[in-house]
């Protein structure tokens, strides 16, 4: 579906966004550990900075259309 350099588009437009987002990340919710695959991401981060981070994902795309969500660890 679409054009053969889609993917590799999608890639290159996540990876600018989430340099950006990182780069201006509140101290407090820094990841110690942030790993993407394509549309999965591994981090590292305190627990009271999770929601934090989301919402900052979430407001650096101006347009809405990319949504971040948290899914935390079940019993350790």
């Amino acid at each position: 579906m679409g054009s053969p350099v889609s993917p590799m588009v999608a890639d290159i437009f996540m990876e600018f966004l989430e340099q950006s987002a990182i780069a201006s990340v509140p101290i407090e919710c820094k990841p110690k550990l942030w790993k993407r695959y394509v549309d999965d991401i591994l981090e590292i981060i305190k627990r009271h900075g999770i929601d934090g981070l989301t919402q900052h994902l979430n407001s650096v795309d101006d347009t809405g259309s990319i949504k971040f969500t948290a899914e935390q660890e079940q019993d350790e």
